[in-house]
């Protein structure tokens, strides 16, 4: 990979990191379909190198948090939820090597994660354009948080996206958060299920191989991505992040068609 390429990288990481801050999409969610759209790398590369960076990033973001006691962080349920995620990340990182054990061509892997996004990401708009009108729930119970942050885990670990969405849809039905709280728990959780999975993946030797120049660009892009959009979220209204969130969703959802589009057709 040449520089011009490790520095789009970077622009991409940074970009993403800081609407993911917003949000608390973590980034991964937009980092991931556009470096597949590149296709510059291939699919393990760049699961491997989008989940580092949303892990910096939510590390740093949620690091922030914790010391300045912004008490956006509600640990009665986001503990239970990011250690769920973290045996989920285990759990998703596993059933990552096993359908490309099956599928042996890796264009066939990233067709299916780019329509496993797909669905999940006009799952989600759907939601977010409705849940006004939508009953919430209010979840207290311990295991069914663990069990709710075990699939978290298990979906963000193996679409490479580092938890993205899904995890603000969650939060939003099953525990009645607001848009700014869901957004600081989904870094929390996010945090707990990258840090698992990248350490089965160093564990298991499964890490592939990457442009150490493009990492560092990358993770740098993520911490500093993480500082920009956590200053700009506390200035902003749950309303503009509800407009940022869906303009996104509809820009990842177009992306994730023309990967399905040009995977499917290689």
């Amino acid at each position: 990979m040449n520089f011009f390429q490790s520095l789009l990288f970077f622009f991409v990481s940074f970009l993403a990191s800081i609407a993911g801050a917003i949000c608390g999409i973590g980034g991964g969610v937009i980092i991931k379909p556009t470096l597949d759209l590149f296709g510059w790398s291939n699919v393990t590369t760049i699961s491997f190198l989008s989940g580092c960076t949303v892990l910096s990033m939510s590390c740093y973001s949620v690091s922030r948090s914790i010391f300045t006691k912004d008490n956006s962080i509600k640990l009665n349920t986001g503990t239970p939820l990011a250690i769920g995620a973290a045996i989920g990340g285990v759990t998703g990182n596993q059933l990552f090597s096993i359908i490309k054990s099956i599928f042996k061509n890796p264009n066939t892997i990233g067709a299916v994660q780019a329509g496993c996004l797909c669905i999940i990401t006009i799952g989600t708009l759907l939601y977010t354009l409705h849940k006004e009108k939508i009953r919430v729930l209010h979840v207290q119970n311990k295991l069914l948080c663990l069990a709710i942050g075990l699939f978290l885990g298990i979906m963000s670990s193996f679409l490479g996206i580092g938890g993205g969405p899904i995890n603000l849809v969650v939060l939003y039905y099953f525990f009645g958060m607001n848009t700014k709280t869901a957004a600081a728990n989904s870094l929390y959780i996010i945090l707990f299920s990258q840090i698992s999975n990248l350490f089965t993946t160093v564990i298991s030797g499964n890490v592939p191989e990457f442009d150490i120049i493009t990492l560092i660009l990358m993770i740098s892009g993520g911490i500093f991505g993480g500082i920009i959009g956590r200053k700009i979220n506390k200035h902003i209204n749950s309303k503009s992040v509800d407009k940022l969130f869906i303009c996104l969703m509809v820009v990842i959802i177009i992306i994730n068609i023309y990967n399905i589009w040009k995977y499917t057709c290689l």
